[in-house]
């Protein structure tokens, strides 16, 4: 393949991953999310897949570009929806970490899906 064929091919297939993610943030089984959500979920999840544990204030400052208090209130909203838990440290009650659900969970095997979907196509 030449370089500007394969340039094309790439881009075709990041667009049509694109659109399997509009599909999929479409489903009832998944709650709606604002682009600030999106990436603080993902945030997190690059921290969980390398076993990180998050407490509240670490995530809270991980979007530099928004203030804490977006941040919790984006957290608080992520919570309702089922994409995050909040567990208490087991010796300071105090301190309570961000962890993921099996909807979080089952959202990123969606999203993993809809690469290998693009990328096979």
């Amino acid at each position: 393949m030449l370089p500007m064929e394969k340039s094309t091919h790439e881009s075709l297939n990041y667009l049509k991953f694109l659109n399997l993610v509009q599909a999929i943030r479409k489903l009832p089984s998944f709650p709606e999310m604002d682009a600030v959500e999106e990436r603080l979920l993902n945030m997190l999840a690059v921290a969980w897949h390398v076993g990180k544990k998050i407490t509240v204030l670490e995530a809270m400052a991980m979007l530099t570009d928004i203030s804490a208090t977006t941040a919790h209130r984006r957290l608080k909203t992520l919570r309702k929806k089922g994409m995050i838990a909040l567990n208490a440290d087991e010796a300071d009650n105090r301190i309570k970490y961000v962890t993921s659900t099996p909807t979080a969970m089952k959202y990123f095997a969606k999203l993993s899906e809809c690469i290998d979907k693009a990328h096979s196509a």
